[in-house]
C-alpha cells in the first residue's frame, strides 16, 4: 500500500512539473471538481481526457477527509480554488479560513485561483505559491452582467501587477452583443497574462466554444452535475474543441 501511494505521489509530481514547464499557448480543457459526485468522476477519468483539474476546496469543508485521499491520485495538474463567497464561493467561508485551506491544499497545486478581490487579503498565500513554484491565476466574476469592454481591460491591468500566468474572467452572457464583449477583451487585452474567458446563462455554451476558439487558454467544464447554466460537461467539451480547433 505504501509503495502505491508513493507511486501515486510520484506521478502526480511528474505531472504537475511537465505543466510548470509549459507555456500555455493552447486552449486546455479543465474539469471542476465541486462535489463527492466530480470527485469520484474525476478518479476514474483516463489521463489526457482534461488537461488541469479545478479542485473547488470550498465545496468540500463540510469533510475534507475525501478529497485529502483523493488528491494525490488524480491523474491531471491540479488547479486549487477556495473561492470567495461573493464570487461563487460555498459555505460563506471567512477569509482566514479560505487562507488556511489554500496553505493546506497548495503543495498538490500546479496553479492557485485567486480572485482579484482577494489579492491583497491572500498576500501570503500569493507568497508561499511563488516560493513552491505554484503559478497563479487571477479570476473575476460577474454573475449579473457581462461588463463593458473598457472595465474588463481595467480588471486585467490590475491583475497585471500581481504577475499572474492567467487573467480568467467568466460573465454572465445574456445576448449576443456579451459574447461580442468578451471577443473583443480576447482580441484586444495586452498580454502576458494569459487570458481565459468564459459566459454563463443564456449564451455560456455557445460563448465558451467560441472564446476557446479565440485564444482563450482555460476552458471550464463540469465533472458530475453542472453548477450553472451554460457549462458543458468537460468531456464532451472537450470533443466539441477538437471539431474546431
Amino acid at each position: 500500500m505504501k509503495c502505491a501511494v508513493a507511486a501515486d505521489h510520484m506521478q502526480a509530481a511528474c505531472s504537475r512539473d511537465k505543466i510548470l514547464s509549459t507555456p500555455l499557448n493552447s486552449p486546455a480543457v479543465v474539469g471542476t471538481i465541486h462535489s463527492v459526485t466530480a470527485l469520484r468522476e474525476a478518479l476514474r477519468l483516463q489521463a489526457g481526457l482534461v488537461d488541469f483539474l479545478e479542485v473547488r476546496v470550498d465545496h468540500f469543508v463540510a469533510d475534507l477527509e475525501p478529497l485529502r485521499r483523493a488528491l494525490p491520485k488524480l491523474r491531471a495538474p491540479l488547479i486549487i480554488t477556495v473561492r470567495h463567497p461573493l464570487e461563487g464561493g460555498a459555505g460563506d467561508l471567512p477569509l482566514a479560513r479560505r487562507r488556511a485551506l489554500y496553505m493546506e491544499f497548495l503543495p498538490f497545486g500546479a496553479f492557485i485561483d485567486l480572485e482579484l478581490r482577494s489579492l491583497r487579503q491572500l498576500q501570503s498565500v500569493r507568497d508561499s505559491a511563488g516560493a513552491r513554484g505554484v503559478r497563479l491565476i487571477v479570476s473575476h466574476h460577474r454573475f449579473d452582467i457581462t461588463p463593458p469592454l473598457e472595465k474588463l481591460h481595467a480588471a486585467c491591468r490590475a491583475a497585471r501587477e500581481a504577475r499572474p500566468e492567467v487573467f480568467k474572467v467568466a460573465t454572465l452572457t445574456r445576448t449576443a452583443g456579451d459574447v461580442a464583449t468578451l471577443l473583443s477583451f480576447l482580441a484586444t487585452a495586452k498580454t502576458p497574462p494569459a487570458l481565459s474567458a468564459m459566459g454563463m446563462g443564456d449564451f455560456g455554451k455557445a460563448s465558451r466554444l467560441m472564446l476557446a476558439r479565440a485564444g482563450s487558454v482555460l476552458n471550464y467544464g463540469f465533472l458530475g452535475e453542472a453548477q450553472l447554466p451554460g457549462q458543458w460537461p468537460a468531456r464532451l467539451l472537450r470533443q466539441r474543441l477538437s471539431e474546431i480547433l
